[in-house]
């Protein structure tokens, strides 16, 4: 009996508590830590500030008397400018320009000839099939919008406008594929009216060159142009700068030593190799025989 009272009285292992494991003792190093961050007041990092990046000054602009000076110079070079897009009428400039667009002179002015012997007005390429215009001008690339958009405008030329090229920005902006820059170009050579500056690619790469602007935007080019210069001098000038950017200030290897207007330039490669007035010259003659020396052979 005393054995069995002696089992009954042994506890069940498997109802026992489990014994707790003894805590690790801390390192001095950890305990000294914890006491002096309860000692401490506790430090919230904050996050940097982000540095602000300087602002981009634009380039000075050259002073107005240099400016005026550029335009003196180009108007001796190219006493008579013209567009090298060949036309006889408001109508024919517009259907080239509108043509010239991604291509060259040269070769809408080889494309025109053909097309205005089959449509010579705004009537006939008004009736025109879209297939046979799109054949007649597909040499200038993009061929089947273009050929719908001056097939389009010829119809609005008739329709709301008499079959006359009308002679206001807001009607030429209105005709479809006329941009702000085809509407300089007809009203300025076509209508002899200087409602602002054609600004190409030509312009653009020389008046920037020049730091008559230090804007990228067409639109904003146009607008320092037209701050700096005279209006009844807009339609000329920009003739000039697109005839200097052809054939002198080319986009690479410009002929700076042979340029009229190198020491008004702040962005010259090479010294003058004589007068302005002789490098005037030249100039003249390579505008005049149409001399294109952007695709010459590097010596």
């Amino acid at each position: 009996m005393a054995t069995a009272k002696k089992l009954a009285a042994k506890k069940d292992p498997a109802k026992e508590p489990a014994k707790k494991k003894p805590a690790k003792k801390k390192s001095v190093v950890r305990r000294a830590k914890e006491l002096l961050g309860k000692l401490l007041p506790s430090r919230k990092k904050t996050p940097a500030k982000p540095k602000k990046k300087p602002a981009k000054r634009g380039k000075r602009l050259l002073p107005a008397a240099e400016a005026t000076e550029i335009a003196h110079r180009l108007a001796v070079t190219m006493p008579e400018p013209g567009h090298e897009l060949s036309f006889r009428t408001p109508f024919e400039l517009l259907i080239a320009t509108i043509l010239a667009a991604q291509s060259t002179d040269r070769t809408v002015n080889q494309v025109m000839p053909t097309l205005l012997a089959r449509f010579p007005g705004p009537h006939e390429l008004a009736a025109a099939g879209q297939d046979e215009v799109e054949i007649l001008v597909k040499r200038t690339g993009f061929f089947r919008n273009k050929a719908r958009a001056i097939r389009e405008t010829a119809q609005q030329l008739v329709e709301r406008h008499g079959g006359e090229v009308p002679d206001t920005m807001e009607a030429l902006v209105a005709l479809p594929g006329v941009a702000r820059k085809t509407a300089n170009v007809v009203l300025g050579t076509a209508h002899r009216i200087n409602a602002g500056f054609v600004v190409d690619t030509h312009v653009a790469r020389v008046t920037q060159r020049l730091r008559l602007t230090n804007q990228t935007q067409p639109e904003r080019v146009e607008e320092d142009l037209c701050r700096a210069y005279e209006q009844t001098v807009w339609t000329d000038l920009g003739h000039r700068f697109t005839l200097h950017g052809r054939y002198t200030c080319l986009a690479k290897r410009p002929l700076c030593s042979d340029c009229p207007l190198n020491e008004l330039c702040l962005s010259r490669e090479s010294e003058p190799s004589d007068s302005w007035e002789q490098r005037s010259v030249r100039e003249h003659a390579r505008v005049r025989d149409g001399i294109d020396l952007s695709q010459r052979v590097p010596a």
